[in-house]
């Protein structure tokens, strides 16, 4: 083989390998703001 054929086979192993970590960042970033507005609530809540 060559180095243009071993590039080739590499890319569609990558693929699901992003979109595996694009849903877990975004389940991330889901699961902080969920957190972030739970403590928002919470400090609005002290205060009055």
């Amino acid at each position: 083989m060559n180095n243009s054929q071993d590039k080739q086979n590499k890319v569609p192993a990558a693929k699901p390998r992003d979109d595996r970590l694009k849903a877990a960042l975004k389940a991330n970033m889901a699961k902080r703001k969920a957190q972030a507005r739970a403590r928002a609530s919470n400090t609005k809540e002290k205060k009055e």
